[in-house]
């Protein structure tokens, strides 16, 4: 069945240079949680970026890049292999207009398929007025917003990212497609009441180890909640190897578990628009 990676870092060289609070937190995260070597801070090429895929069986993946200052070794991966990479663009809310202008040009000139803000480095929660204009921004564009929630790896803030903040942003843009990223964890049911509840909301199981989701998430996986779920694996964080290895293991029918490994990023991310 085909599979989508939908969060994968091909650029941790890039990140791994200067001294910011982005970094700091990135390094905290990489050290403590995922316990990665000195391997995680490098640059993945295409060449072994696609080899790596089509050794897992993973036919396209979303790549993380930010809208301010477009990285142009991301850039060169759907250049090279545009059926086989979309971008994420990442988005700062508390930088106002100019952010939505920088993402409206990225939009316009490279095939971005999704936008992406982690609330624990924004330090404020996505029920907080700044992130308002973006969300109108992405309806007017087309494009859906990934927000990082549940408890985050590094020590940072973590109420920011309760998914309960998200049951007011669904009201209020109720055309807006939203994607709980990197899971829940400890909000999982939190999480799953709201998607029962709002038709636009979904939730990535980016970073996190498929053998370690909740029996309530695979219960949804496998009912209500088939074409809400979307695997991705945050390489380097998680090697894209054993993530997918773990994934394809789950306890879900044929049909459930293939809208999770590819079916419904394709629908979202790589959908004709």
């Amino acid at each position: 069945m085909p599979v989508i990676d939908a969060w994968l870092n091909v650029n941790m060289g890039e990140l791994g240079m200067p001294d910011t609070d982005l970094f700091n937190y990135v390094k905290a995260a990489a050290k403590d949680v995922f316990q990665a070597g000195t391997d995680y801070w490098r640059n993945l090429g295409v060449a072994e970026t696609l080899a790596m895929m089509d050794e897992h069986g993973v036919e396209k993946a979303l790549l993380m890049s930010d809208a301010d200052a477009p990285s142009r070794h991301v850039l060169a991966f759907p250049e090279a292999a545009p059926e086989r990479f979309r971008l994420a663009a990442k988005v700062d809310p508390r930088r106002g207009m100019t952010a939505l202008r920088e993402l409206a040009a990225y939009a316009r000139s490279a095939p971005v398929a999704s936008v992406c803000v982690t609330p624990f480095t924004v330090g404020l929660p996505p029920s907080d007025r700044c992130y308002f204009p973006l969300y109108a921004t992405c309806v007017e564009l087309g494009l859906p917003l990934s927000l990082t929630t549940g408890i985050p790896g590094p020590p940072a803030p973590a109420t920011v990212q309760d998914p309960l903040h998200l049951d007011e942003v669904c009201l209020a843009f109720p055309e807006l497609t939203l994607v709980m990223a990197h899971g829940a964890d400890p909000w999982w049911n939190v999480a799953i009441r709201l998607m029962l509840k709002y038709r636009g909301l979904h939730l990535m199981t980016s970073a996190y180890l498929p053998k370690y989701l909740p029996p309530e998430l695979i219960h949804f996986m496998r009912t209500r909640g088939r074409e809400r779920v979307i695997f991705a694996s945050d390489h380097p964080a998680i090697p894209m190897g054993r993530c997918l290895a773990e994934a394809r293991k789950l306890d879900l029918p044929e049909p459930a578990l293939g809208a999770y490994l590819g079916g419904n990023a394709a629908r979202l991310f790589f959908a004709a628009r």
